[in-house]
């Protein structure tokens, strides 16, 4: 749809990778075989290697790369498990939360920090017999949506249905998309938003890069095998673990 509208469309695509093997199926460019043979569309599916928040350590240059490259459109799916899946928020213009109907609880079940991270919430599979869930979860997530802070002070988030099988919905996901760019761009708050996200992406990188140095430092290198142990065995405490790796990081060889 986008792509005959004259729009590039890039879709990052971040599936979990195993925690015992590290491996990854990489199985989502399988799943969209018209867009993958779309000439106006790029499909890079990538493995998280362990890093929280849903996304990749690479996704914030392969999103510069894309806008390099002329992609206008740029959909970044996250592994969409756990409580921490939201680092993505801090990359993206726009989050959207994708929810099934029929899952049991909805509301019971609802992790807030996602919620409150949504821009705009999508009920899918809505036909068929789930027609009728669809709609009594598009009315719970309205209500909640009401009882929880707002991260902006001029949209609020819409809950909407949508059918991939019908087709329902589908026109109305751009068109809120569309609205929400058009409102927080005519506020500033979109570019004070990217400017957020800058800083952000900043103290990540510092923090990932003192975590590479920390774990390469010679003599804390040597010691972790054996204060690992320790911790296992019971004999030392993870604190004192820690503080022993910590100080043997500022000493000098």
């Amino acid at each position: 749809m986008l792509t005959e509208r004259g729009h590039k469309l890039s879709v990052l695509a971040v599936d979990p990778s195993s925690c015992t093997s590290g491996g990854s199926l990489l199985g989502d460019k399988t799943r969209m075989t018209e867009l993958s043979r779309d000439m106006n569309a790029y499909i890079r599916p990538s493995p998280t290697r362990g890093t929280l928040g849903g996304v990749t350590r690479t996704t914030n240059e392969a999103i510069l790369l894309c806008e390099g490259g002329g992609y206008d459109i740029i959909l970044i799916e996250t592994v969409g498990v756990g409580q921490s899946e939201f680092a993505v928020a801090d990359m993206v213009d726009m989050f959207v939360l994708l929810l099934p109907p029929a899952g049991g609880d909805e509301l019971q079940g609802i992790k807030r920090g996602i919620i409150e991270m949504a821009d705009l919430v999508a009920i899918t599979k809505s036909d068929g017999d789930l027609i009728v869930p669809a709609r009594r979860i598009q009315a719970e997530y309205v209500s909640a949506l009401k009882l929880l802070r707002r991260r902006s002070g001029v949209w609020r988030p819409k809950v909407i249905r949508i059918s991939a099988r019908s087709g329902e919905g589908i026109t109305d996901v751009w068109d809120k998309m569309k609205e929400f760019q058009d409102v927080m761009l005519a506020s500033g708050e979109l570019i004070a938003k990217r400017q957020r996200q800058q800083k952000v992406w900043m103290w990540n990188l510092i923090q990932e890069n003192v975590l590479e140095h920390f774990r390469t430092h010679p003599t804390v290198r040597e010691q972790i095998p054996l204060l690992e142990e320790r911790v296992l065995s019971g004999s030392l405490s993870p604190g004192l673990a820690a503080d022993l790796l910590l100080k043997a990081f500022k000493s000098r060889d």
